[in-house]
Protein backbone atom coordinates (compact mmCIF):
# COMPACT_ATOMS: atom_id res chain seq x y z
CA UNK A 1 0.00 0.00 0.00
CA UNK A 2 1.61 3.57 -0.78
CA UNK A 3 2.37 5.78 1.93
CA UNK A 4 -0.32 8.53 1.68
CA UNK A 5 -3.18 6.04 1.74
CA UNK A 6 -2.02 4.17 4.73
CA UNK A 7 -0.90 7.67 6.84
CA UNK A 8 -4.38 8.77 5.52
CA UNK A 9 -6.01 5.75 7.08
CA UNK A 10 -3.94 5.89 10.57
CA UNK A 11 -4.71 9.42 10.59
CA UNK A 12 -8.67 8.74 10.21
CA UNK A 13 -8.36 5.91 13.18
CA UNK A 14 -6.67 8.53 15.29
CA UNK A 15 -9.29 10.88 14.93
CA UNK A 16 -11.91 8.27 15.32
CA UNK A 17 -10.68 7.06 18.86
CA UNK A 18 -9.90 10.51 20.00
CA UNK A 19 -12.94 12.03 18.99
CA UNK A 20 -14.91 9.43 20.22
CA UNK A 21 -13.45 9.16 23.48
CA UNK A 22 -14.17 13.29 23.66
CA UNK A 23 -18.03 12.93 22.88
CA UNK A 24 -18.61 10.43 26.03
CA UNK A 25 -16.34 13.15 27.94
CA UNK A 26 -18.95 15.90 26.74
CA UNK A 27 -21.96 13.93 27.39
CA UNK A 28 -20.70 13.23 30.97
CA UNK A 29 -21.13 17.23 31.12
CA UNK A 30 -24.49 17.51 29.70
CA UNK A 31 -23.07 19.05 26.14
CA UNK A 32 -24.38 16.08 24.22
CA UNK A 33 -28.14 15.60 25.25
CA UNK A 34 -30.42 11.83 24.06
CA UNK A 35 -28.80 8.90 22.89
CA UNK A 36 -24.90 8.54 22.18
CA UNK A 37 -23.60 5.52 20.55
CA UNK A 38 -20.39 5.23 20.38
CA UNK A 39 -17.55 3.33 18.02
CA UNK A 40 -13.66 2.80 19.90
CA UNK A 41 -13.19 -1.05 18.82
CA UNK A 42 -14.74 -0.80 15.36
CA UNK A 43 -12.35 1.69 13.38
CA UNK A 44 -11.00 -0.61 11.21
CA UNK A 45 -14.44 -1.00 9.26
CA UNK A 46 -15.33 2.31 8.68
CA UNK A 47 -12.01 2.97 7.84
CA UNK A 48 -11.08 0.47 5.81
CA UNK A 49 -14.72 0.37 3.78
CA UNK A 50 -14.46 4.23 3.16
CA UNK A 51 -11.53 4.58 2.37
CA UNK A 52 -11.65 2.23 -0.48
CA UNK A 53 -14.45 3.89 -1.95
CA UNK A 54 -14.54 6.50 -4.79
CA UNK A 55 -16.08 10.24 -3.75
CA UNK A 56 -18.76 9.08 -5.43
CA UNK A 57 -19.94 6.44 -4.21
CA UNK A 58 -23.31 6.87 -1.52
CA UNK A 59 -22.98 5.71 2.20
CA UNK A 60 -25.81 5.42 4.26
CA UNK A 61 -25.22 4.51 7.91
CA UNK A 62 -26.50 3.60 11.20
CA UNK A 63 -26.75 5.07 14.66
CA UNK A 64 -23.50 4.42 15.19
CA UNK A 65 -22.21 7.01 12.41
CA UNK A 66 -20.21 9.53 13.91
CA UNK A 67 -16.64 7.68 12.66
CA UNK A 68 -18.28 7.15 9.29
CA UNK A 69 -19.27 10.97 8.83
CA UNK A 70 -15.61 11.78 9.86
CA UNK A 71 -13.89 9.65 7.04
CA UNK A 72 -16.49 10.26 4.62
CA UNK A 73 -15.10 13.81 4.91
CA UNK A 74 -17.79 15.51 6.98
CA UNK A 75 -15.53 18.23 9.39
CA UNK A 76 -15.17 17.35 12.56
CA UNK A 77 -16.44 20.67 13.99
CA UNK A 78 -19.53 19.81 11.76
CA UNK A 79 -20.07 16.62 13.86
CA UNK A 80 -19.63 17.81 17.44
CA UNK A 81 -21.58 20.94 16.80
CA UNK A 82 -24.73 18.18 15.51
CA UNK A 83 -23.62 16.27 18.51
CA UNK A 84 -24.24 19.36 20.60
CA UNK A 85 -27.46 20.44 18.85
CA UNK A 86 -25.99 23.32 17.63
CA UNK A 87 -26.77 25.21 14.41
CA UNK A 88 -23.69 24.67 12.61
CA UNK A 89 -23.94 20.57 12.92
CA UNK A 90 -24.28 19.26 9.75
CA UNK A 91 -27.88 18.86 10.30
CA UNK A 92 -28.63 22.05 11.67
CA UNK A 93 -28.37 20.90 15.17
CA UNK A 94 -31.70 18.98 14.29
CA UNK A 95 -30.69 15.68 13.82
CA UNK A 96 -28.49 15.06 16.71
CA UNK A 97 -26.04 11.88 17.13
CA UNK A 98 -28.19 9.31 15.40
CA UNK A 99 -29.29 11.63 12.13
CA UNK A 100 -26.01 13.11 10.74
CA UNK A 101 -26.57 14.18 6.90
CA UNK A 102 -23.72 15.63 4.49
CA UNK A 103 -25.94 15.42 0.50
CA UNK A 104 -22.77 16.97 -0.29
CA UNK A 105 -20.60 14.20 0.07
CA UNK A 106 -23.13 11.66 -0.43
CA UNK A 107 -23.42 10.75 2.76
CA UNK A 108 -27.22 9.80 3.18
CA UNK A 109 -27.27 10.09 6.50
CA UNK A 110 -27.56 7.50 9.93
CA UNK A 111 -30.47 6.05 10.98
CA UNK A 112 -31.72 5.32 14.30
CA UNK A 113 -34.79 2.54 13.07
CA UNK A 114 -33.13 -1.18 13.38
CA UNK A 115 -32.76 -2.07 9.22
CA UNK A 116 -34.05 1.08 8.06
CA UNK A 117 -30.44 1.32 5.89
CA UNK A 118 -31.24 -1.33 3.78
CA UNK A 119 -34.57 -0.14 1.49
CA UNK A 120 -33.06 3.42 1.68
CA UNK A 121 -30.00 2.05 0.26
CA UNK A 122 -31.63 -0.19 -2.76
CA UNK A 123 -33.73 2.59 -3.34
CA UNK A 124 -30.42 5.20 -4.79
CA UNK A 125 -28.97 2.04 -5.99
CA UNK A 126 -32.08 1.87 -8.42
CA UNK A 127 -31.92 5.26 -9.19
CA UNK A 128 -28.13 4.83 -9.52
CA UNK A 129 -29.05 1.45 -12.05
CA UNK A 130 -31.87 3.37 -14.05
CA UNK A 131 -28.97 6.24 -14.93
CA UNK A 132 -26.53 3.72 -15.64
CA UNK A 133 -23.81 5.52 -13.41
CA UNK A 134 -21.12 3.61 -11.89
CA UNK A 135 -21.54 5.08 -8.24
CA UNK A 136 -22.37 2.31 -5.78
CA UNK A 137 -24.13 2.58 -2.31
CA UNK A 138 -22.51 1.07 0.72
CA UNK A 139 -25.40 0.01 3.07
CA UNK A 140 -24.01 -0.35 6.72
CA UNK A 141 -25.59 -2.06 9.22
CA UNK A 142 -24.96 -4.07 12.57
CA UNK A 143 -25.47 -7.90 13.15
CA UNK A 144 -28.64 -7.28 15.45
CA UNK A 145 -29.94 -6.21 12.54
CA UNK A 146 -30.09 -9.23 10.23
CA UNK A 147 -33.42 -10.72 11.38
CA UNK A 148 -35.44 -7.45 10.61
CA UNK A 149 -37.78 -7.77 7.42
CA UNK A 150 -36.27 -5.56 5.73
CA UNK A 151 -32.96 -7.20 5.25
CA UNK A 152 -34.28 -10.60 3.63
CA UNK A 153 -36.78 -8.05 1.85
CA UNK A 154 -34.01 -5.51 0.50
CA UNK A 155 -31.35 -8.22 -0.37
CA UNK A 156 -34.12 -10.03 -2.57
CA UNK A 157 -34.95 -7.13 -4.45
CA UNK A 158 -31.26 -5.86 -4.76
CA UNK A 159 -29.98 -9.32 -6.16
CA UNK A 160 -33.08 -9.75 -8.65
CA UNK A 161 -32.12 -6.14 -10.11
CA UNK A 162 -28.53 -6.83 -9.93
CA UNK A 163 -28.28 -3.52 -8.29
CA UNK A 164 -24.93 -1.94 -6.95
CA UNK A 165 -24.79 -2.36 -3.70
CA UNK A 166 -22.48 -3.52 -0.96
CA UNK A 167 -24.03 -4.34 2.18
CA UNK A 168 -21.50 -4.09 5.54
CA UNK A 169 -22.26 -5.96 8.58
CA UNK A 170 -20.35 -4.66 11.59
CA UNK A 171 -20.63 -7.87 13.46
CA UNK A 172 -19.69 -6.80 17.17
CA UNK A 173 -21.33 -9.87 18.21
CA UNK A 174 -23.77 -8.29 20.18
CA UNK A 175 -26.58 -5.95 19.06
CA UNK A 176 -27.80 -4.14 22.08
CA UNK A 177 -26.73 -7.04 24.78
CA UNK A 178 -27.42 -10.53 23.32
CA UNK A 179 -24.70 -12.54 21.74
CA UNK A 180 -25.37 -13.39 18.71
CA UNK A 181 -25.50 -17.08 18.69
CA UNK A 182 -28.32 -16.54 21.22
CA UNK A 183 -30.65 -14.52 19.06
CA UNK A 184 -29.69 -15.96 15.53
CA UNK A 185 -30.01 -19.32 14.33
CA UNK A 186 -27.24 -18.48 11.61
CA UNK A 187 -24.26 -16.66 13.45
CA UNK A 188 -22.39 -16.49 10.64
CA UNK A 189 -24.06 -13.51 8.80
CA UNK A 190 -22.22 -14.04 5.34
CA UNK A 191 -23.54 -17.08 5.04
CA UNK A 192 -27.04 -15.81 4.61
CA UNK A 193 -26.15 -14.42 1.59
CA UNK A 194 -26.54 -17.31 -0.82
CA UNK A 195 -30.75 -17.51 0.11
CA UNK A 196 -30.45 -14.76 -2.62
CA UNK A 197 -27.87 -15.81 -4.85
CA UNK A 198 -25.77 -13.10 -3.49
CA UNK A 199 -21.94 -13.10 -3.20
CA UNK A 200 -20.45 -12.68 0.29
CA UNK A 201 -17.12 -13.33 1.97
CA UNK A 202 -15.94 -12.78 5.99
CA UNK A 203 -13.17 -10.23 7.26
CA UNK A 204 -11.38 -9.50 10.22
CA UNK A 205 -12.79 -6.05 10.84
CA UNK A 206 -9.97 -5.74 13.45
CA UNK A 207 -7.49 -5.65 10.54
CA UNK A 208 -7.65 -2.01 8.72
CA UNK A 209 -5.69 -3.46 6.07
CA UNK A 210 -7.71 -6.93 5.58
CA UNK A 211 -10.80 -4.57 5.20
CA UNK A 212 -9.54 -2.15 2.61
CA UNK A 213 -8.14 -4.90 0.19
CA UNK A 214 -11.73 -6.68 0.44
CA UNK A 215 -13.98 -3.76 -0.07
CA UNK A 216 -11.91 -2.76 -2.55
CA UNK A 217 -12.03 -6.15 -4.49
CA UNK A 218 -15.84 -6.18 -3.88
CA UNK A 219 -16.53 -2.43 -5.56
CA UNK A 220 -14.39 -3.21 -8.57
CA UNK A 221 -16.98 -6.57 -8.98
CA UNK A 222 -19.93 -4.79 -8.47
CA UNK A 223 -18.95 -1.77 -10.84
CA UNK A 224 -18.54 -4.23 -13.35
CA UNK A 225 -22.35 -5.54 -13.47
CA UNK A 226 -21.47 -8.49 -10.89
CA UNK A 227 -24.53 -7.32 -8.79
CA UNK A 228 -24.44 -7.00 -5.03
CA UNK A 229 -22.28 -7.92 -2.68
CA UNK A 230 -22.23 -8.60 1.43
CA UNK A 231 -18.96 -8.12 3.53
CA UNK A 232 -18.97 -9.12 7.21
CA UNK A 233 -17.36 -7.25 9.16
CA UNK A 234 -16.15 -9.04 12.27
CA UNK A 235 -15.44 -6.96 14.67
CA UNK A 236 -16.21 -5.36 18.71
CA UNK A 237 -17.13 -2.51 20.61
CA UNK A 238 -15.03 -1.84 23.69
CA UNK A 239 -17.57 0.27 25.02
CA UNK A 240 -21.45 -0.75 25.69
CA UNK A 241 -23.83 0.02 22.65
CA UNK A 242 -25.09 3.21 24.18
CA UNK A 243 -23.49 5.89 26.81
CA UNK A 244 -26.89 4.38 28.68
CA UNK A 245 -25.49 0.70 28.78
CA UNK A 246 -22.30 -0.44 31.05
CA UNK A 247 -22.16 -3.56 29.29
CA UNK A 248 -21.68 -5.75 31.95
CA UNK A 249 -23.36 -9.06 29.99
CA UNK A 250 -19.64 -9.19 28.32
CA UNK A 251 -17.08 -11.61 29.98
CA UNK A 252 -14.16 -8.86 31.59
CA UNK A 253 -11.83 -11.92 29.69
CA UNK A 254 -13.22 -11.28 26.26
CA UNK A 255 -13.50 -7.47 26.32
CA UNK A 256 -9.85 -7.25 27.45
CA UNK A 257 -9.13 -10.15 24.85
CA UNK A 258 -10.49 -8.14 22.18
CA UNK A 259 -8.70 -4.40 23.33
CA UNK A 260 -5.27 -6.32 22.67
CA UNK A 261 -6.60 -6.44 19.16
CA UNK A 262 -7.66 -2.66 19.56
CA UNK A 263 -7.43 -1.36 15.71
CA UNK A 264 -6.13 1.60 16.66
CA UNK A 265 -2.69 0.09 18.46
CA UNK A 266 -2.32 -2.14 15.27
CA UNK A 267 -2.56 0.44 13.10
CA UNK A 268 0.23 2.50 14.98
CA UNK A 269 2.36 -0.48 14.73
CA UNK A 270 2.42 -0.28 11.41
CA UNK A 271 4.13 2.70 10.90
CA UNK A 272 6.85 2.57 13.08
CA UNK A 273 10.21 2.16 11.80
CA UNK A 274 11.13 -0.65 14.04
CA UNK A 275 9.97 -3.63 15.50
CA UNK A 276 8.65 -3.53 18.55
CA UNK A 277 10.57 -5.52 21.44
CA UNK A 278 8.79 -8.62 23.12
CA UNK A 279 7.90 -7.00 26.25
CA UNK A 280 5.92 -3.98 23.86
CA UNK A 281 4.28 -6.89 21.31
CA UNK A 282 2.77 -9.02 24.79
CA UNK A 283 1.19 -5.86 26.21
CA UNK A 284 0.00 -4.37 23.42
CA UNK A 285 -0.97 -7.83 21.66
CA UNK A 286 -2.08 -7.74 17.94
CA UNK A 287 -3.95 -4.40 18.33
CA UNK A 288 -5.51 -3.35 14.31
CA UNK A 289 -3.63 0.54 14.78
CA UNK A 290 -0.40 -0.72 15.88
CA UNK A 291 -0.66 -3.79 12.92
CA UNK A 292 -1.01 -0.44 10.39
CA UNK A 293 1.72 1.32 11.89
CA UNK A 294 3.95 -2.05 11.66
CA UNK A 295 3.06 -2.30 7.88
CA UNK A 296 4.09 1.70 7.70
CA UNK A 297 7.15 1.35 9.53
CA UNK A 298 8.32 -1.58 7.12
CA UNK A 299 7.96 0.31 4.47
CA UNK A 300 9.60 3.09 6.17
CA UNK A 301 6.65 5.98 5.81
CA UNK A 302 6.63 6.90 9.30
CA UNK A 303 9.00 7.25 12.85
CA UNK A 304 8.15 8.15 16.24
CA UNK A 305 8.29 11.71 15.74
CA UNK A 306 5.87 12.16 13.20
CA UNK A 307 3.74 9.84 14.52
CA UNK A 308 3.64 12.23 17.84
CA UNK A 309 3.08 14.99 15.22
CA UNK A 310 0.04 13.19 13.80
CA UNK A 311 -1.03 12.73 17.46
CA UNK A 312 -0.79 15.55 18.49
CA UNK A 313 -2.39 17.15 15.40
CA UNK A 314 -5.54 15.24 15.80
CA UNK A 315 -5.78 16.26 19.71
CA UNK A 316 -5.97 20.00 18.43
CA UNK A 317 -8.25 18.65 15.72
CA UNK A 318 -10.95 17.64 18.18
CA UNK A 319 -10.38 20.29 20.99
CA UNK A 320 -11.06 22.64 17.93
CA UNK A 321 -14.28 20.76 16.96
CA UNK A 322 -15.58 21.16 20.82
CA UNK A 323 -14.80 24.67 21.35
CA UNK A 324 -16.22 25.37 17.75
CA UNK A 325 -19.47 23.43 18.92
CA UNK A 326 -19.61 25.30 22.27
CA UNK A 327 -19.66 28.53 20.31
CA UNK A 328 -22.09 27.70 18.06
CA UNK A 329 -25.90 29.25 18.42
CA UNK A 330 -28.90 26.89 18.61
CA UNK A 331 -31.07 26.39 15.74
CA UNK A 332 -34.46 28.31 15.68
CA UNK A 333 -37.76 27.87 14.61
CA UNK A 334 -37.53 29.38 11.48
CA UNK A 335 -34.81 26.83 10.79
CA UNK A 336 -37.31 24.17 11.73
CA UNK A 337 -39.54 25.42 9.29
CA UNK A 338 -37.04 25.50 6.63
CA UNK A 339 -36.73 22.19 6.65
CA UNK A 340 -40.31 20.78 6.80
CA UNK A 341 -40.63 23.27 3.34
CA UNK A 342 -37.00 21.58 1.92
CA UNK A 343 -39.12 18.82 -0.10
CA UNK A 344 -42.66 20.00 -0.76
CA UNK A 345 -41.33 20.54 -4.72
CA UNK A 346 -40.81 16.85 -5.34
CA UNK A 347 -37.70 14.50 -3.73
CA UNK A 348 -34.54 14.53 -6.19
CA UNK A 349 -31.60 11.88 -6.09
CA UNK A 350 -28.59 14.21 -5.19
Amino acid sequence: MDRETMLTMLRDMLLARAFEERAAQEYTKGNIAGFLHLYPGEEAVAVGVIRASDPGDYVVSTYREHVHALVRGIPPRAVMAELFGRRDGCSRGMGGSMHLFDAERRFMGGYAIVGETYPVAIGIAYGIAMRELDDVVICFFGDGAVNQGTFHESLNMAALWRLPVLFVCENNRYQIGTEIHRHSAVAEVHKRACAHGMAASRVDGMDVLAVHRATREALQRIRSGGGPELLECETYRFRGHSMADPGTYRPKVEVQSFKEKDPVKLAIRETLPYYPSAAEMAAAGPDSIAALTRHASDAGHLDDTALADLQQAVADTVEDAVRFAEQSPEPTLDDAWAALDCNRRGEVLL
